[in-house]
């Protein structure tokens, strides 16, 4: 089959050259208009359904809605896993479902679950609204607005609800916009219950005559003078006098308007669940998420052209800042230090090519498989659904080495082959057999060697979850670039071979001067270790055992730490503090970040949005924080944004980053690296158990922003109807539950339109009628054609409840949550469960569960290890179905730990931390390894003899070696920004083991295959 495709390509050499040109042209097409993002889609099918319950306390959003909502998706079809949170007037549930399946489907099952539970929610309770589609690391950018002194925060808000929101979600690819920030606009029916008691008005009377009353009604058709007339009942109006003119009742024999008894005034609406600052000034945060598979690039430049455009519909005062945060940011800088890095391994490769050839067109044929390999493997991730990312092209960089190593073996025995007949006085008839005859002797080295390299890649597609979805495009950019890079071997080399090289003149001249001297030296070598064969194999054993050893006591973590670019700091306050306090202590936070000189900018958000599924509350701020380092190292800066901080008192602080957090929160639920998640049912026990295991691990090195969710106990106003006084005064339930609703939270019953601006019209008391606890007790309420004291009929007293209750898979959840700095992942978490084991005693009924990266390393981990086992006995297999012989097989196995000794080293010497990238590194580098072994012992099998098997194999294995080794030395050298820092510890161990596999092959090959025969 092999000789029949190199047979063609020799006898159709225009062909194969026009194909491979049109294959280039779509290549460079589909590079240029593929999608580019800083990682593939991490997006795990999750569903988010929220519901406003507004007023209600954090118990009873848990009781009447989380707890319905949970229980029937629980049941689900595909679930894996349901997390929620309750808070104060709001609901979040997550719906995560098994890895792979459908997010359509998914979203149409919670939909259908939805349908049977809303009917059974109460009457105040919002329907329950599904998030919509985003990824996990879709939040492509943050827009801030900032005012002088013309426009206020009123205005600036509603210029960014209602002019640049409406814009910007009207641009494809955009899934939401949450604005949080400035004053919302709201048009307020202030009761005056003193007012209200003189004409004799009750709250229903008010909302009976309000409710509705703003909107436009429809008469019919009217048909007259052969003309049709739509009849329309106006009653629109944002004219508040028009409003307060709204009759009410009539009293006395005159009539009760509205403004008799009530202010109507523009407001703010109020309470407000979050704050927000750029640079410590007030200003409006726009956050906007992208929808899976949108091009991240593409979509923030119609952003910005976007804003670019309705920048003179805004006032002058009003400054756009779109520098906060932008994810196109991030993959500029990791795509742009990877494309570096494709650039300096392909120019090391030219050097090491035409160094050891010395023969321009020798390198050019070989160098030709390098481009013609890339664009196909960009064309195979196209055709997979795949993006161009940090990791497939990362996939790329790593192969950049291995992509010339087929062309080398094959030019340079075409280039032998052609130099041995110049000097024969028999030659072959035609250049053509000449060369065919050379490539049919390489062909099986060179598909094998492909082969055990694809097969030592396979661990890597079985890893599931979000490392699966992370790392396995890397993969498949490697494997079908290696692919297509052995097509070329053996297509268009030979045919470039038939053009470029000739039978005679330069390139029938003998190796060049320096490889020859290398020769010589590499055979009297080789001499020599004959004769300390039993040393130099005793040698290479104990370095392999020390490998091991040292292997065994490193370090083991999931992914490295990345260097975005910005921190993500979170601020979080006891529960119970206000929103003005909380806000004041952000101010200060960002005021301390902005005297380090690295820190570029600050945005914070204080509290959350209408419907975002970041349900923080008021007690709860996030920072974004840009920073360029400037003389100093990641390290440094950290510990001064620590020290800095530091001085915050009674806050507790967690500082990440914008994308690893994300994923943090992704897998465990939590932004932090490790999550210890205590399970049970009193919150106060839960939180005194939390605390007694947070301050048992305090001191564990390498535990950092250790801390404990605040589900505490906060002040509530608890209002208690004593319903035998109720009965005596006529008061129904409900009308009591509709009178401290409407009187205390307040109702929206209608809207106000400002042309297509709409703005709640709300009822409630006014602010100074409620001012204290003693004001809401003296209340009036409407009780059988009197007024009363809410105090007559209800105990009105001081008490506290939970701030928030966060639940999954259908128990209440607390988590301590920690950061590792400066050692790694594994022993810490090993190191913590060794101390809770020994110190702490869960009661019954608690228990214990640790998530996080650790979680998914340990799963990863064990995937990876069993399935190399599996990809070493096919590797072996394919060894034995090539050479028929069991001893050789194994000969050429020899390679794996030579390979294994200098990936250790490297490890070792660098950062003794070996992550799931650095296993991938180790897995992929078998592979490799393994290529050298075989072109030695095929070359044995050929000639009979190891000495002159050794040197006719010296040249190919040096310049493959050479050039795979200096082609990762620039991607070992980065991890810069987002994500670089994957492929640097795969390119590190790849690194020392091709450098320990490839010299140490050289001489231990020989003198075990010697001892064999």
């Amino acid at each position: 089959m092999l000789d029949k495709i190199i047979h063609f390509s020799l006898h159709n050499r225009l062909a194969i050259l026009v194909t491979t040109l049109l294959i280039c042209i779509v290549g460079v097409y589909t590079a240029m208009t593929m999608e580019v993002d800083v990682f593939p889609d991490l997006n795990a099918p999750t569903v988010v359904v929220m519901t406003e319950a507004s007023g209600m306390a954090p118990e009873e959003v848990e009781r009447i809605v989380t707890f319905p909502i949970e229980t029937i998706m629980n049941g689900a079809t595909g679930v894996r896993r349901v997390r929620s949170t309750s808070s104060t007037g709001f609901s979040c549930v997550w719906v995560e479902f098994e890895w792979g399946t459908d997010i359509y489907r998914d979203r149409q099952i919670v939909n259908e679950k939805l349908s049977e539970v809303t009917s059974s929610l109460p009457a105040n309770v919002g329907k329950p609204t599904i998030g919509p589609q985003s990824s996990i690391i879709g939040e492509v950018m943050i827009i801030g607005l900032t005012a002088g002194d013309t426009t206020s925060q009123t205005d600036l808000r509603t210029l960014a609800d209602w002019t640049i929101r409406p814009r910007l979600l009207s641009i494809g690819g955009v899934a939401q916009i949450s604005v949080q920030g400035g004053e919302q606009k709201e048009y307020q029916v202030s009761l005056h219950p003193e007012r209200m008691k003189h004409h004799g008005v009750s709250v229903q009377e008010v909302v009976d005559a309000v409710r509705d009353m703003n909107q436009n009604v429809s008469g019919g058709v009217l048909y007259e003078y052969g003309n049709e007339y739509l009849i329309r009942g106006a009653l629109s109006t944002n004219d508040v006098e028009q409003l307060g003119q709204t009759v009410v009742k009539t009293y006395n024999g005159s009539p009760v308007t509205l403004n008799l008894v009530a202010d109507i005034v523009i407001g703010n609406k109020s309470p407000k669940t979050g704050t927000a600052s750029n640079r410590c000034r007030p200003a409006v945060l726009m956050t906007v998420a992208k929808q899976p598979n949108v091009s991240t690039k593409e979509l923030t430049e119609r952003l910005d052209n976007a804003l670019a455009s309705l920048q003179h519909q805004l006032p002058a005062d009003v400054k756009v800042d779109t520098q906060i945060f932008r994810q196109q940011r991030f993959i500029d800088a990791s795509i742009g230090n990877i494309q570096k890095a494709l650039l300096e391994g392909s120019l090391f490769v030219i050097i090491i090519l035409f160094i050891f050839l010395m023969n321009p067109r020798t390198t050019i044929i070989s160098l030709v498989s390098i481009p013609v390999s890339l664009l196909v493997g960009i064309l195979s991730l196209r055709a997979m659904g795949l993006t161009i990312n940090t990791m497939s092209i990362g996939g790329m960089a790593i192969a950049i080495g291995s992509l010339v190593d087929d062309a080398i073996v094959d030019v340079e025995n075409v280039w032998r082959r052609l130099r041995e007949n110049n000097t024969q006085s028999s030659t072959l008839s035609t250049k053509l057999s000449i060369i065919f005859q050379a490539s049919r002797e390489v062909r099986m080295p060179i598909l094998n060697s492909t082969l055990i390299v694809i097969v030592s890649f396979l661990p890597l597609f079985f890893l599931s979850g979000m490392e699966g979805r992370m790392l396995i495009p890397l993969g498949i950019a490697f494997v079908a670039s290696l692919l297509a890079s052995t097509v070329v071997a053996i297509t268009l080399t030979p045919v470039l071979c038939s053009y470029l090289l000739g039978l005679k003149g330069k390139d029938g001249q003998a190796d060049v001067r320096w490889v020859q001297r290398l020769k010589t030296s590499y055979a009297a070598l080789l001499k020599r270790s004959f004769h300390h064969r039993r040393a130099i194999l005793g040698s290479m054993a104990v370095l392999f055992v020390l490998a091991v050893v040292l292997l065994c006591q490193m370090g083991r973590g999931f992914l490295p730490p990345f260097n975005e670019g910005s921190y993500t700091i979170s601020l979080s306050t006891l529960p119970g503090i206000s929103l003005e306090e909380s806000d004041k202590i952000g101010r200060h936070a960002e005021e301390l970040l902005l005297e380090i000189p690295e820190i570029q900018t600050v945005a914070r958000k204080t509290g959350r949005a209408e419907l975002d599924e970041h349900a923080f509350g008021v007690n709860v701020s996030e920072i974004e924080a840009p920073f360029q380092l400037e003389g100093r190292s990641r390290e440094e800066l950290l510990a001064d944004v620590r020290k800095q901080l530091s001085s915050l008192s009674g806050v507790s602080i967690e500082i990440g980053q914008p994308i690893s957090h994300r994923i943090d929160a992704m897998l465990s639920g939590t932004r932090a690296n490790i999550a210890i998640k205590l399970f049970g049912q009193d919150l106060n026990t839960m939180y005194r158990l939390a605390n007694q295991i947070k301050a048992e691990i305090s001191d564990i090195p390498g535990v950092t922003d250790l801390n404990v969710e605040h589900q505490v106990e906060r002040p509530q106003l608890r209002i208690t109807p004593r319903r035998h006084l109720m009965a005596r005064y006529g008061v129904t339930p409900k009308q009591f539950a509709d009178y401290v609703s409407v009187m205390l939270e307040g109702e929206t019953v209608s809207q106000v339109y400002e042309g297509n601006n709409a703005f709640d019209l709300t009822v409630k008391v006014d602010e100074e009628d409620r001012r204290t606890m003693q004001d809401i007790r003296q209340l009036m309420i409407d009780a059988s054609g009197q007024k009363i004291p809410l105090e007559y009929i209800a105990d009105i007293v001081s008490t506290t409840g939970p701030n928030s209750i966060n639940r999954e898979n259908a128990q209440r959840r607390i988590v301590i949550s920690a950061n590792v700095e400066d050692r790694d992942l594994h022993s810490t978490v090993e190191e913590i469960q060794h101390c809770l084991n020994e110190h702490v005693t869960l009661p019954e009924g608690y228990h214990l569960e640790y998530g996080g990266q650790f979680e998914s390393e340990q799963a990863a981990s064990r995937t990876l290890l069993l399935m190399s086992l599996l990809s070493i006995l096919v590797i072996f297999l394919l060894l034995n179905n090539q050479f028929h012989d069991l001893r050789q097989s194994a000969i050429v196995l020899i390679n794996l730990p030579l390979a294994l000794i200098g990936g250790v080293f490297a490890i070792w010497f660098t950062s003794n931390v070996i992550s799931i990238p650095g296993i991938i590194g180790f897995i992929s580098l078998f592979g490799i390894a393994t290529r050298n072994g075989i072109l030695l012992v095929d070359r044995y099998n050929e000639t009979g003899d190891v000495m002159q098997g050794s040197l006719d194999r010296l040249t190919p294995i040096l310049m493959t070696a050479l050039t795979s080794a200096l082609a990762l030395i620039p991607l070992a050298l980065q991890g810069d920004l987002a994500g670089n820092e994957i492929q640097s510890p795969m390119a590190v161990v790849m690194l020392g083991g091709l450098v320990s596999s490839t010299f140490l092959n050289m001489i231990v090959v020989p003198l075990i295959y010697i001892g064999k025969k």
